[in-house]
């Protein structure tokens, strides 16, 4: 009877135990856009989110021990709703700036890249070196970018349009109703690439002039997320995940 009585014991510390361990299991919401090929997008056939900047803050969540439930919605409204704790993190194409620093904090970088200028076949063939080559110009650029407010400081300009998506954009420089648009050079290039747009082109010789590095952002309230998702980055730079996984959405070196 001892021996039944402290098997039956046992059993029943084991059950608590792994019914603890899966309770302790964090949900970590974590917003992305289904507009940012190839660091995020929703795949029609899965309806799901998916991308480079999906896949790494998967892997983040493996290795720092919490469960990650993607969140969609638009890029502009990704720091509202980290500021407003709807969500944990952000994980999507976002600059890290000093704007953005003010309100919300960020991981150690992860890619770098800049501004991708798409120009609608019937705009002037000319050489466009920066912002102020765009005199006279219909621009287009996503609301929540970088790239707004330098477009908005530029004299000369005849209308910097605000997108809430990058589809949108391409479809009205397709059309003809913009000249040019600015988007993320990644995003700008693997969308055309589908030669969907057969109405607009990539300038492959414009050097762009607002670089950024993209990083996971996280409410400033919360520092010991932060330091999770930071520990957990530096382990998968090292290992080569990050590398990897980049390299798989055509990000790599």
């Amino acid at each position: 009877m001892k021996l039944k009585s402290l098997a039956v014991s046992l059993f029943s510390t084991i059950a608590i135990a792994l019914t603890a361990s899966a309770q302790a299991q964090q949900v970590i919401k974590v917003g992305s856009t289904p507009t940012g090929i190839p660091f995020t997008f929703l795949d029609t056939k899965t309806n799901t989110i998916e991308g480079a900047m999906v896949d790494i803050i998967k892997e983040v969540g493996k290795e720092a021990g919490f469960t990650v439930q993607i969140e969609a919605m638009p890029f502009s409204a990704l720091i509202g709703s980290l500021t407003s704790k709807r969500i944990d993190l952000v994980s999507a194409a976002m600059f890290i700036t000093p704007a953005r620093q003010e309100v919300v904090a960020f991981s150690e970088p992860i890619y770098r890249y800049g501004e991708g200028l798409m120009l609608s076949n019937k705009t002037e063939k000319k050489t466009y070196t920066g912002f102020a080559d765009f005199k006279g110009l219909t621009v287009g650029v996503q609301v929540g970018t970088a790239f707004v407010e330098p477009l908005k400081k530029t004299e000369g300009i005849k209308e910097v349009k605000l997108y809430d998506g990058s589809q949108d954009m391409i479809r009205d420089l397709n059309a003809g109703r913009l000249d040019a648009g600015l988007l993320d050079y990644p995003i700008a290039a693997y969308i055309l690439s589908q030669g969907n747009n057969p109405n607009v082109s990539l300038d492959k010789s414009y050097k762009p002039t607002v670089m950024g590095s993209i990083g996971i952002a996280a409410n400033k309230d919360n520092p010991e997320l932060l330091a999770k998702v930071n520990a957990a980055l530096a382990k998968l730079k090292a290992n080569g995940t990050v590398d990897l996984i980049l390299k798989k959405w055509g990000l790599g070196a």
